[in-house]
């Protein structure tokens, strides 16, 4: 492909919801656009009324050492800048009408952007796919009873089945979704409040803790900003992007940091909290609240795999996998939901630890691709980026080339994992795990160095 007009995508859609959605990557044209700014609180809430939420206020308590106020805080820090740069990022989808992973082309070039969307692919269509799989269906075991494989068969199955149908049926279902997980969690939430320990001084967590639980939460927001114009290029192009962006980002920093801090407050109250994280949850819990909660968090694990598994398949197509039927991104969809099934596997023992190191991991890369996207966001300001997205011969190697920089160095330099600890941390641990921050801003000041091979 040579193009450098835009790719429309074929077939009719509009908004019906019983309908798979044609075509792949391609713009959408003016006349299927359809929803409002306002529907994307909700798109961007019920993903994270799930357990995998929760468990990050877990770990700012039981893993990283945090007293209560301590992990609150950090999760309104790392959440809020996940968020902030998700709102930044949707507002560009209308306008666009393409695919998050297609605007990445403008920074890192047409092949320079197989380097993040392998990454995306990896991440959201098989990483987050597998954590969210496990979780529902360690949720679904405790609930009923069932052995573990079968409880994930059945989950698995209900996500690939939203992320084949498409745009429209993942967004009903994210609507109708959250009055059920939003009152299930909010009731939880009191009860869980009113056990706790508020006061909870910690176990010493320190700089170190709290930069890790920064990373952490950052990692977890900020892991659906490759998606971000997913779920606004059908808006129609004239929406707020005010609006749009506010929306996105309230959606995510709200959801998240609520069940964030019901999560630390549950760490305060005992119990198994690493080794057995659901029921160790749930445990707290009166029996009707805990069956619920149970219901909800398998609910909410299919709410987030289906943005997950639909996502994951816009960043396999974008690697250039070549299918010529108008079915193409369904195809892709139930691929990645398999290969997830298969990871998630693996990952029902376990859980706890597993979760912990794939959420800094994310953070790694996330750092610096966003670096590099909103550096050249700030330097292009949007002039003349629609012949890029399609243009095979558009070249840019000063975005690979700063993403490489700024995973490789803030990696070697600042990481704090149990596999590996960074120079910097190796020798003064009171530093914590900056590796995020310090990946973001070598990256963003790379690619604004590298004006010659910029286009």
């Amino acid at each position: 492909m040579s193009t450098t007009g835009p790719a429309v995508r074929e077939g009719e859609y509009g908004d019906r919801v019983a309908a798979v959605e044609p075509g792949g990557l391609e713009f959408i044209p003016l006349k299927e656009r359809h929803g409002r700014p306002l529907d994307l609180l909700w798109t961007w809430m019920s993903p994270n009324l799930e357990f995998a939420t929760v468990f990050l206020g877990v770990l700012a308590v039981a893993a990283f050492g945090l007293s209560f106020w301590q992990a609150a805080l950090a999760a309104v820090v790392g959440t809020g800048l996940g968020a902030l740069a998700h709102g930044v990022l949707s507002a560009r989808g209308p306008s666009a009408g393409v695919p998050q992973m297609v605007l990445g082309r403008v920074p890192f070039g047409f092949w320079g952007n197989l380097l993040p969307s392998a990454f995306n692919t990896v991440a959201a269509g098989i990483g987050w796919f597998a954590v969210n799989s496990v979780s529902g269906a360690l949720a679904l075991n405790t609930l009923t009873g069932l052995p573990g494989w079968a409880c994930l068969v059945i989950v698995v199955a209900v996500m690939v089945a939203l992320g084949f149908f498409g745009h429209n049926l993942v967004q009903a279902f994210e609507r109708y979704a959250f009055p059920v997980l939003a009152l299930i969690f909010l009731i939880a939430a009191a009860v869980i409040l009113g056990k706790a320990d508020l006061g909870y001084a910690g176990t010493g967590g320190g700089t170190g803790g709290f930069l890790l639980a920064v990373g952490a939460t950052f990692g977890y927001a900020a892991g659906w900003n490759p998606y971000a114009a997913d779920y606004t290029r059908y808006l129609p192009p004239g929406s707020s992007r005010r609006a749009v962006g506010l929306s996105a980002g309230l959606g995510v920093f709200v959801s998240c940091v609520v069940l964030e801090v019901v999560g630390a407050a549950s760490a305060t109250i005992g119990g198994d909290a690493l080794g057995q994280p659901t029921t160790a949850f749930t445990g707290h819990l009166p029996g009707l609240v805990a069956n619920l909660t149970l219901l909800a968090i398998a609910l909410g694990a299919i709410s987030a795999n289906a943005l997950n598994v639909y996502s994951g398949a816009m960043s396999l197509l974008a690697l250039g996998v070549r299918l010529p039927l108008t079915l193409r991104r369904a195809i892709v969809a139930l691929a990645c939901g398999v290969a997830g099934f298969l990871v998630a596997l693996s990952g029902l023992e376990d859980a706890g630890h597993k979760y912990e190191a794939f959420l800094l991991i994310i953070a790694y890369w996330i750092g610096p691709w966003l670096g590099v996207v909103l550096a050249d966001r700030y330097l292009r300001r949007d002039r003349d980026i629609e012949r890029l997205l399609f243009d095979s011969r558009h070249v840019n190697w000063a975005g690979p080339i700063a993403m490489v920089a700024g995973v490789v160095l803030s990696v070697w330099l600042f990481s704090n994992q149990e596999r590996y600890v960074g120079l910097v941390p190796a020798r003064v641990p009171e530093v914590g795990d900056i590796a995020f921050e310090v990946g973001f801003v070598i990256s963003a000041v790379v690619y604004a160095a590298l004006r010659p091979l910029r286009r």
